[in-house]
């Protein structure tokens, strides 16, 4: 009986010692998606292929109400973009101690920031912000309607085209239609590719959208992108400017099941000007 009961407590330290070893990572051993702790990881294009990164990331703000920036920039560096167009960022405000998040979010991933802001709030700035790994060639912004609160549209130049990023009127159609009107206004001098990201805060075929296919292309889908935990609708896009003296070959359009670390979904493309 003595032995029976050795053997089995022996077989049960043998199945314990397997067990912990399985969970343990050996150097070199672990893939390197799993790396960033995403459970996502999207290796860097191939050269000449563009990635641009759209993501309303309010301002850090999860999922499960923690204001986390190392979790945002995570989410970035998985994506592996060139540039990415940030929505809803704080800049100096006493909501966040005076952090200037797009700063923060540079810090982190190693790229250049460029801020845009909307309205003065808190002590500091509500706005937009671009963070590119290319330093670019200029940089501006101008105001966009809001009634209730005032937007803006955010213009960083490259050597080979041009990013807007914005966040329209999300109460009142009138502003957004009164701002595709100013984007396209502004869009008018310009031989370069343009692309315009951002939070439309509109769905497909509403009105601002049809306003916007007069001059743009559709280049990232109509896949949900709000909100994160539950997407039901599409309210996040990509467009190119139609040109005769260039086109656009989008090689992937990808909406990121991130359920936790914004109300919104990060959505990329990459594409190929010709």
């Amino acid at each position: 009986m003595t032995n029976i009961i050795k053997a089995v407590l022996l077989a049960f330290l043998i199945l314990s010692q397997m067990t912990f070893c399985s969970g343990v990572s050996r150097s070199g051993s672990q893939p390197e998606e799993q790396t960033t702790g995403r459970g996502y990881y999207y290796p860097a294009p191939d050269e000449g292929v563009l990635r641009i990164l759209s993501y309303n990331i309010r301002n850090c703000i999860g999922m499960d109400g923690e204001t986390d920036f190392q979790r945002v920039a995570d989410v970035i560096m998985a994506i592996n973009p060139h540039v990415v167009g940030l929505q809803e960022v704080d800049k100096g405000t006493f909501r966040l101690e005076g952090i200037d998040v797009a700063a923060k979010l540079a810090e982190l991933t190693g790229m250049y920031h460029y801020y845009s802001p909307s309205i003065e709030y808190q002590g500091g700035h509500y706005g937009n912000a671009v963070l590119t790994r290319e330093k670019p060639v200029n940089h501006s912004y101008i105001p966009l309607p809001g009634r209730q609160e005032r937007r803006s549209l955010q213009m960083v130049e490259f050597e080979d085209y041009i990013l807007y990023n914005t966040h329209l009127n999300n109460r009142f159609a009138g502003d957004r239609h009164g701002s595709v009107m100013i984007i396209d206004y502004e869009t008018m001098d310009s031989e370069k590719p343009i692309f315009l990201i951002g939070d439309i805060n509109d769905t497909p075929g509403s009105g601002t959208l049809e306003l916007l296919e007069r001059n743009w292309e559709q280049l990232s889908g109509n896949d949900p992108t709000f909100r994160s935990d539950r997407p039901d609708r599409c309210i996040d896009y990509i467009f190119g400017l139609k040109g005769e003296g260039f086109r656009y070959r989008v090689l992937q359009r990808v909406v990121v099941n991130e359920p936790v670390a914004s109300d919104h979904l990060p959505l990329f493309i990459d594409v190929i000007i010709e």
